[in-house]
């Protein structure tokens, strides 16, 4: 077997991870960061929203994903990077054939999510993407 077709047989094997699509960063005070972000690396604030305890922001700073989220809530110094799936039951279903422990799930805006760490401490998150109108409903929302 060549080196290509090897790499093609493990990519057959690989979970159907479709994108990164947001990175969760924890933080200390959201309001100076946000400020940081868009006025010294030049990123356009999605949203700034503020409730139940706490501030979240978008921010983006390219065209295209991942969205920077800057959470209050967030515990940790590690980020959470967040992962759109097909199927999250699916997904789950397929880490633990090969011998994930199944995290417990809860929903975000956009949909299901399961936030999970890696033995190495990575943090990762996979979600379904089952309200797609979900940002719309924020953009713009500046409530700090």
């Amino acid at each position: 077997m060549t080196r290509r077709n090897s790499v093609k047989s493990k990519r057959k094997d690989a979970l159907a991870f479709q994108r990164l699509d947001f990175i969760y960063m924890p933080s200390r005070d959201v309001a100076a960061d946000v400020e940081y972000f868009t006025n010294v690396l030049g990123g356009r604030l999605a949203f700034a929203v503020e409730g139940m305890g706490t501030r979240v922001a978008m921010i983006e700073l390219t065209e295209e994903p991942p969205r920077i989220l800057i959470a209050g809530h967030l515990a940790g110094e590690r980020p959470i990077l967040v992962y759109r799936v097909a199927s999250l039951t699916d997904a789950l279903d397929e880490m633990e054939r090969r011998g994930w422990k199944r995290a417990q799930t809860l929903e975000i805006p956009h949909g299901p999510c399961c936030s999970f760490r890696a033995p190495g401490g990575q943090r990762i998150a996979l979600y379904e993407l089952a309200r797609p109108e979900a940002e719309r409903f924020f953009a713009g929302r500046r409530d700090f």
